[in-house]
């Protein structure tokens, strides 16, 4: 058993085994140098303080400033870590389940040392990191997905890389000398990379899908919609809209999980859904024609329902989300609900044949009229015909 306590200035790990001697510490520290403890934590003789019949104390951190500071070496990182002493610490804090170390792993996307605090300047903040902890993998099968979860909750708060972004970097940076032949050119050449930046993390993205919930998936796709859809200016979240139809007794609050404002200020809905393969059609013909799943028909149905109560809401509405929204959008801006539209992303078309494909682009035209239906290979392919655009120019 391992666990924590606070002594003058140190953080201090205290281990008891369960089922064995813990004198097996003692000939480990004098064989090989050091023991690990708790398949995370390496200790040599000095970092011992206190032994008896059932448990071994070492020192794991030392006081510094607002944290405690814990010494590379025992956590197996590229540096130092630095811990908040507002920390509540525990076990979960270093060893998730199946032993995985917790900041062992954090460390291998990050180029910088681990700071966790609600006190200093460019950490990542506790609340974050116990969210981080929460949503950790806990089965064989998702430590493949590790890197990508962690890398999406600490990119806000460090200088983490992906693939992509390395490609975008490292082109930037050949960028900085070049003149100006041709500013129309040179602007091409950036708008070339940035959608081709943009393509490469979202395949990055779709390959790892079943690492994100549904919430962190939507929040994901919004931070693209505005590159994507250039036309959009804004993307709001939880927009409030009055429901006084399906209760005729009382006025009923809806919320609609993201919304698109464009340049004009016209509101648009869109639904966002995880990539899976098979929500899009039965595998199985009616009459020989392909029909749509429950979840496609059902987000459809859910999607004109939040567009016809959206357009009863009127100058009301437009005021109500202008006040809620009024710092995330352009000062002058005024919101319009006018003939609103809906986008609706889900799914994957690349293992449909060719009648699914035939059938299921009917299916879209015949929503045309009041929202695009759109998989997650259409918006691929939006992307490849922009970057190939700007190629070629």
């Amino acid at each position: 058993m391992i666990h924590f306590e606070i002594k003058n200035t140190q953080l201090q790990l205290i281990y008891q085994p369960d089922n064995s001697d813990v004198r097996w510490i003692d000939g480990k520290l004098k064989n090989d140098g050091e023991v690990s403890i708790g398949f995370t934590f390496r200790f040599n003789s000095n970092d011992l303080i206190s032994a008896d019949d059932e448990e071994r104390v070492f020192v794991l951190g030392v006081s510094e400033d607002n944290c405690y500071r814990i010494k590379s070496r025992i956590l197996g990182t590229e540096h130092d870590v630095l811990l908040s002493k507002k920390l509540n610490i525990s076990r979960k804090t270093f060893i998730a389940q199946r032993n995985i170390s917790v900041l062992s792993k954090i460390d291998r996307v990050l180029d910088e040392p681990i700071i966790i605090s609600d006190d200093i300047l460019g950490a990542l903040p506790i609340n974050e990191f116990n969210r981080l902890l929460s949503n950790f993998p806990t089965s064989t099968e998702l430590k493949h997905y590790a890197g990508s979860r962690i890398t999406g909750v600490l990119k806000d708060y460090f200088e983490t890389t992906s693939d992509a972004q390395e490609k975008l970097d490292k082109f930037l940076n050949k960028k900085k000398d070049i003149r100006k032949p041709s500013k129309v050119k040179w602007i091409y050449s950036y708008e070339e990379k940035k959608y081709q930046y943009i393509r490469d993390t979202f395949v990055e993205m779709l390959k790892d899908a079943n690492s994100f919930t549904e919430k962190e998936w939507q929040k994901q796709i919004a931070e693209f919609l505005l590159l994507i859809f250039p036309k959009y200016i804004a993307v709001i979240e939880n927009v409030p809209v009055k429901d006084y139809y399906t209760n005729p007794k009382k006025v009923t609050d809806r919320y609609i999980d993201i919304a698109l404002v464009d340049a004009n200020g016209n509101i648009d809905i869109i639904e966002v859904k995880k990539p899976f393969d098979s929500t899009l059609l039965y595998s199985s013909t009616v009459r020989d024609n392909y029909v749509p799943k429950r979840e496609l028909s059902a987000t459809v149905i859910q999607v004109e329902k939040y567009l016809f109560h959206l357009s009863k809401n009127g100058r009301e509405g437009e005021k109500r989300i202008r006040d809620k929204y009024i710092n995330e959008l352009p000062k002058n801006i005024k919101i319009n609900i006018t003939n609103p539209k809906g986008m609706l992303i889900l799914g994957r078309d690349e293992k449909l044949d060719e009648q699914q494909k035939f059938d299921f682009e009917i299916i879209k035209r015949k929503y045309a009229n009041v929202m695009d239906i759109m998989t997650y290979d259409d918006i691929l392919r939006r992307l490849d015909n922009i970057i190939e655009k700007y190629t070629s120019l």
